[in-house]
Protein backbone atom coordinates (compact mmCIF):
# COMPACT_ATOMS: atom_id res chain seq x y z
CA UNK A 1 0.00 0.00 0.00
CA UNK A 2 2.72 2.28 0.85
CA UNK A 3 4.28 1.67 -2.30
CA UNK A 4 1.14 1.97 -4.22
CA UNK A 5 0.95 5.44 -2.60
CA UNK A 6 4.57 6.65 -3.51
CA UNK A 7 3.70 5.71 -6.65
CA UNK A 8 0.36 8.26 -7.10
CA UNK A 9 2.57 10.74 -5.28
CA UNK A 10 5.38 10.83 -7.28
CA UNK A 11 2.90 10.53 -10.62
CA UNK A 12 1.35 13.47 -9.66
CA UNK A 13 4.48 15.61 -9.01
CA UNK A 14 5.75 14.99 -12.68
CA UNK A 15 1.86 16.05 -14.08
CA UNK A 16 2.15 18.86 -11.86
CA UNK A 17 5.78 19.76 -13.93
CA UNK A 18 4.46 18.51 -16.81
CA UNK A 19 1.56 21.33 -16.83
CA UNK A 20 3.76 23.55 -17.98
CA UNK A 21 4.55 21.99 -21.22
CA UNK A 22 1.97 23.01 -23.86
CA UNK A 23 1.96 26.73 -22.77
CA UNK A 24 5.95 26.89 -22.89
CA UNK A 25 5.98 24.82 -25.80
CA UNK A 26 3.85 27.80 -27.98
CA UNK A 27 5.82 30.39 -26.58
CA UNK A 28 8.73 29.00 -27.24
CA UNK A 29 7.88 28.39 -31.26
CA UNK A 30 7.23 31.87 -31.87
CA UNK A 31 11.35 32.28 -31.88
CA UNK A 32 12.99 28.66 -32.94
CA UNK A 33 11.34 26.40 -35.32
CA UNK A 34 9.75 23.13 -33.86
CA UNK A 35 12.99 21.25 -35.66
CA UNK A 36 15.45 23.55 -33.53
CA UNK A 37 12.86 23.65 -30.40
CA UNK A 38 12.93 19.39 -30.06
CA UNK A 39 16.40 19.11 -30.62
CA UNK A 40 17.59 22.11 -28.46
CA UNK A 41 15.65 20.77 -25.40
CA UNK A 42 16.66 17.10 -25.90
CA UNK A 43 20.14 17.95 -26.25
CA UNK A 44 19.97 20.32 -23.20
CA UNK A 45 18.56 17.40 -21.24
CA UNK A 46 20.87 14.48 -22.08
CA UNK A 47 24.28 16.50 -21.57
CA UNK A 48 22.31 17.14 -17.62
CA UNK A 49 21.54 13.27 -18.00
CA UNK A 50 24.61 12.04 -18.92
CA UNK A 51 26.38 14.34 -15.90
CA UNK A 52 23.53 12.92 -13.69
CA UNK A 53 23.84 9.16 -14.63
CA UNK A 54 28.53 9.81 -14.47
CA UNK A 55 28.49 11.25 -10.83
CA UNK A 56 26.00 8.74 -9.65
CA UNK A 57 28.45 6.30 -11.19
CA UNK A 58 25.21 4.10 -12.70
CA UNK A 59 25.86 0.97 -15.01
CA UNK A 60 25.18 1.11 -18.34
CA UNK A 61 21.82 -0.73 -19.62
CA UNK A 62 21.82 -4.51 -20.27
CA UNK A 63 21.64 -5.08 -24.48
CA UNK A 64 18.01 -6.01 -23.80
CA UNK A 65 17.20 -2.85 -22.77
CA UNK A 66 18.60 -0.81 -25.72
CA UNK A 67 15.39 -1.43 -27.90
CA UNK A 68 12.86 -0.93 -25.30
CA UNK A 69 15.00 2.43 -24.70
CA UNK A 70 14.94 3.51 -28.50
CA UNK A 71 10.72 2.99 -28.00
CA UNK A 72 10.56 5.93 -25.37
CA UNK A 73 13.48 7.85 -27.07
CA UNK A 74 11.00 7.88 -29.79
CA UNK A 75 7.66 8.36 -28.10
CA UNK A 76 8.53 10.88 -25.22
CA UNK A 77 12.22 12.37 -26.60
CA UNK A 78 11.52 12.87 -30.36
CA UNK A 79 7.87 12.02 -31.47
CA UNK A 80 5.57 13.84 -28.47
CA UNK A 81 7.88 17.13 -28.17
CA UNK A 82 8.22 17.55 -32.26
CA UNK A 83 4.96 17.00 -33.55
CA UNK A 84 2.84 19.54 -30.88
CA UNK A 85 5.63 21.56 -31.38
CA UNK A 86 3.96 21.54 -34.91
CA UNK A 87 0.33 20.93 -34.05
CA UNK A 88 0.87 24.14 -32.05
CA UNK A 89 1.73 25.96 -35.31
CA UNK A 90 -2.01 24.94 -35.97
CA UNK A 91 -3.77 25.09 -33.34
CA UNK A 92 -4.21 26.83 -29.58
CA UNK A 93 -2.59 25.87 -26.23
CA UNK A 94 -6.34 25.65 -25.19
CA UNK A 95 -7.30 23.31 -28.43
CA UNK A 96 -4.57 21.23 -27.51
CA UNK A 97 -6.60 20.17 -24.23
CA UNK A 98 -9.06 18.24 -25.77
CA UNK A 99 -5.73 15.42 -27.30
CA UNK A 100 -4.50 15.47 -23.79
CA UNK A 101 -7.27 14.25 -21.71
CA UNK A 102 -7.04 11.47 -24.46
CA UNK A 103 -3.18 10.76 -22.91
CA UNK A 104 -4.52 8.47 -20.06
CA UNK A 105 -6.10 6.47 -22.24
CA UNK A 106 -3.72 5.68 -24.59
CA UNK A 107 -1.04 5.32 -21.72
CA UNK A 108 -3.30 2.08 -20.02
CA UNK A 109 -3.93 0.86 -23.15
CA UNK A 110 -0.33 0.44 -24.00
CA UNK A 111 0.43 -0.38 -20.00
CA UNK A 112 -2.31 -3.14 -20.82
CA UNK A 113 -0.35 -3.95 -24.24
CA UNK A 114 3.46 -3.41 -23.26
CA UNK A 115 3.25 -3.28 -19.34
CA UNK A 116 1.10 -6.75 -18.82
CA UNK A 117 -1.37 -4.84 -16.44
CA UNK A 118 -5.43 -5.69 -16.45
CA UNK A 119 -7.32 -3.22 -15.25
CA UNK A 120 -10.79 -4.05 -14.10
CA UNK A 121 -13.85 -3.28 -16.57
CA UNK A 122 -14.93 -0.42 -14.11
CA UNK A 123 -11.03 1.22 -14.57
CA UNK A 124 -11.88 1.73 -18.31
CA UNK A 125 -15.68 3.40 -17.38
CA UNK A 126 -13.82 6.52 -15.04
CA UNK A 127 -10.94 6.34 -17.66
CA UNK A 128 -13.56 7.43 -20.31
CA UNK A 129 -15.63 9.06 -18.41
CA UNK A 130 -12.36 11.47 -17.42
CA UNK A 131 -11.26 11.90 -20.72
CA UNK A 132 -14.93 12.73 -21.72
CA UNK A 133 -15.08 15.10 -19.45
CA UNK A 134 -11.69 16.49 -20.20
CA UNK A 135 -12.47 16.97 -23.80
CA UNK A 136 -15.68 18.20 -23.36
CA UNK A 137 -14.20 21.10 -21.05
CA UNK A 138 -11.97 21.74 -24.23
CA UNK A 139 -14.06 21.67 -26.55
CA UNK A 140 -16.76 23.97 -24.72
CA UNK A 141 -13.55 27.13 -24.48
CA UNK A 142 -14.26 27.36 -28.67
CA UNK A 143 -11.83 27.67 -31.38
CA UNK A 144 -8.47 26.44 -32.22
CA UNK A 145 -9.19 23.32 -34.33
CA UNK A 146 -7.34 22.27 -37.48
CA UNK A 147 -7.35 19.02 -39.56
CA UNK A 148 -3.51 19.33 -39.55
CA UNK A 149 -2.84 20.26 -36.03
CA UNK A 150 -5.49 17.55 -34.78
CA UNK A 151 -3.74 15.05 -36.89
CA UNK A 152 -0.47 15.80 -35.71
CA UNK A 153 -1.89 16.01 -31.96
CA UNK A 154 -3.30 12.29 -32.54
CA UNK A 155 -0.05 11.25 -33.39
CA UNK A 156 1.66 13.05 -30.90
CA UNK A 157 -0.85 11.46 -28.00
CA UNK A 158 -0.40 7.91 -29.19
CA UNK A 159 3.42 7.87 -29.41
CA UNK A 160 3.31 9.70 -26.03
CA UNK A 161 1.17 6.93 -24.71
CA UNK A 162 3.46 4.51 -25.66
CA UNK A 163 6.93 5.96 -24.68
CA UNK A 164 5.40 6.33 -21.07
CA UNK A 165 3.83 2.93 -20.95
CA UNK A 166 7.64 1.49 -22.17
CA UNK A 167 9.60 3.74 -20.00
CA UNK A 168 6.89 2.86 -16.72
CA UNK A 169 8.04 -1.19 -17.70
CA UNK A 170 11.77 -0.17 -17.73
CA UNK A 171 11.71 1.65 -14.45
CA UNK A 172 10.50 -1.37 -12.64
CA UNK A 173 14.35 -2.92 -13.12
CA UNK A 174 16.49 0.63 -14.04
CA UNK A 175 14.31 3.75 -11.78
CA UNK A 176 12.55 6.29 -13.19
CA UNK A 177 15.32 9.19 -13.94
CA UNK A 178 17.47 6.18 -15.22
CA UNK A 179 15.26 6.00 -18.24
CA UNK A 180 14.79 9.14 -19.16
CA UNK A 181 18.64 9.90 -18.60
CA UNK A 182 19.45 6.77 -21.27
CA UNK A 183 16.86 7.39 -23.64
CA UNK A 184 17.88 10.85 -23.98
CA UNK A 185 21.97 10.06 -24.57
CA UNK A 186 20.49 7.34 -27.18
CA UNK A 187 18.90 9.89 -29.01
CA UNK A 188 22.15 12.65 -28.48
CA UNK A 189 23.42 11.88 -31.66
CA UNK A 190 20.39 12.43 -33.99
CA UNK A 191 19.19 15.20 -31.55
CA UNK A 192 22.02 17.21 -31.84
CA UNK A 193 22.80 16.87 -35.36
CA UNK A 194 19.90 18.28 -35.96
CA UNK A 195 20.20 21.44 -33.77
CA UNK A 196 23.10 22.19 -35.83
CA UNK A 197 21.09 21.46 -38.73
CA UNK A 198 18.54 23.99 -37.81
CA UNK A 199 20.67 26.71 -35.85
CA UNK A 200 18.18 29.83 -35.91
CA UNK A 201 19.99 32.46 -38.62
CA UNK A 202 19.93 34.83 -36.01
CA UNK A 203 19.13 35.32 -32.38
CA UNK A 204 18.69 38.81 -31.75
CA UNK A 205 15.13 38.01 -32.68
CA UNK A 206 14.39 35.55 -29.71
CA UNK A 207 12.98 37.12 -27.02
CA UNK A 208 13.53 36.69 -23.09
CA UNK A 209 9.93 34.56 -22.94
CA UNK A 210 11.21 32.70 -25.84
CA UNK A 211 14.35 31.87 -23.80
CA UNK A 212 12.78 30.94 -20.78
CA UNK A 213 9.76 28.66 -22.65
CA UNK A 214 12.87 26.70 -24.30
CA UNK A 215 14.78 26.63 -20.59
CA UNK A 216 11.43 25.21 -19.25
CA UNK A 217 10.93 22.34 -21.74
CA UNK A 218 14.61 21.56 -21.94
CA UNK A 219 15.13 21.07 -18.02
CA UNK A 220 11.94 20.25 -16.21
CA UNK A 221 9.37 18.85 -19.37
CA UNK A 222 12.63 16.92 -20.60
CA UNK A 223 13.72 15.46 -17.75
CA UNK A 224 12.95 16.85 -13.92
CA UNK A 225 9.36 16.02 -15.00
CA UNK A 226 10.28 12.25 -15.81
CA UNK A 227 12.31 11.45 -12.81
CA UNK A 228 8.84 12.15 -10.86
CA UNK A 229 6.79 10.23 -14.04
CA UNK A 230 8.44 7.09 -14.53
CA UNK A 231 9.33 6.82 -10.61
CA UNK A 232 5.05 6.98 -10.56
CA UNK A 233 4.23 4.59 -13.17
CA UNK A 234 6.37 2.24 -11.88
CA UNK A 235 5.64 1.61 -8.56
CA UNK A 236 1.45 2.56 -8.82
CA UNK A 237 1.12 1.35 -12.15
CA UNK A 238 1.11 2.75 -15.39
CA UNK A 239 -2.67 2.36 -16.27
CA UNK A 240 -3.80 3.28 -12.91
CA UNK A 241 -1.17 6.23 -12.12
CA UNK A 242 -1.51 7.50 -15.77
CA UNK A 243 -4.93 8.69 -15.01
CA UNK A 244 -3.40 11.22 -12.73
CA UNK A 245 -3.28 13.43 -16.77
CA UNK A 246 -6.45 14.17 -16.12
CA UNK A 247 -5.58 17.00 -14.18
CA UNK A 248 -2.86 18.52 -15.78
CA UNK A 249 -5.10 20.43 -17.97
CA UNK A 250 -6.42 21.96 -15.17
CA UNK A 251 -2.97 22.13 -13.63
CA UNK A 252 -2.10 24.41 -16.58
CA UNK A 253 -5.19 26.96 -16.32
CA UNK A 254 -5.26 27.13 -12.45
CA UNK A 255 -1.29 28.34 -13.20
CA UNK A 256 -2.31 30.49 -16.10
CA UNK A 257 -4.86 32.25 -13.24
CA UNK A 258 -1.92 32.44 -10.59
CA UNK A 259 0.85 33.99 -13.32
CA UNK A 260 -1.27 35.93 -15.61
CA UNK A 261 -4.34 36.67 -14.06
CA UNK A 262 -6.96 34.99 -15.88
CA UNK A 263 -10.05 34.24 -14.47
CA UNK A 264 -11.13 31.01 -13.49
CA UNK A 265 -14.98 29.95 -14.75
CA UNK A 266 -17.07 28.02 -12.41
CA UNK A 267 -17.28 24.94 -15.08
CA UNK A 268 -13.45 24.41 -14.62
CA UNK A 269 -13.74 23.90 -10.83
CA UNK A 270 -16.76 21.92 -11.94
CA UNK A 271 -15.31 19.67 -14.21
CA UNK A 272 -12.34 19.52 -12.28
CA UNK A 273 -14.41 17.74 -9.32
CA UNK A 274 -15.62 15.38 -11.72
CA UNK A 275 -12.68 14.68 -12.96
CA UNK A 276 -11.10 14.05 -9.40
CA UNK A 277 -13.81 11.55 -9.11
CA UNK A 278 -12.81 9.76 -12.00
CA UNK A 279 -8.91 9.84 -10.82
CA UNK A 280 -9.73 7.93 -7.82
CA UNK A 281 -12.11 5.56 -9.26
CA UNK A 282 -10.08 4.71 -11.80
CA UNK A 283 -7.47 4.32 -9.04
CA UNK A 284 -9.50 1.86 -7.38
CA UNK A 285 -9.79 -0.30 -10.15
CA UNK A 286 -6.89 -0.18 -11.48
CA UNK A 287 -5.67 -3.54 -10.09
CA UNK A 288 -1.56 -3.44 -9.00
CA UNK A 289 1.47 -3.49 -11.11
Amino acid sequence: MDRTRAGWGSGLLGVVIFSGSLPATRVAVGGFTPLFLTSARAVIAALLGAALLAVLRQARPARADLLPLAVVALGVVVGFPLLTALALRHVTSAHSIVFIGLLPLATALFGVLRGGERPKPAFWLFSILGAGAVAGFALGQGGGSSRTGDALMVAAILLCGLGYAEGGTLARRLGGWQVISWALLLALPAMAAVALATLPATWSAVTASQWLGLAYVSVFSMLVGFVFWYRGLALGGIAGVGQLQLLQPFFGLALAALLLGEPVAGSMLGVTALVVLCVFGARRFAGRP
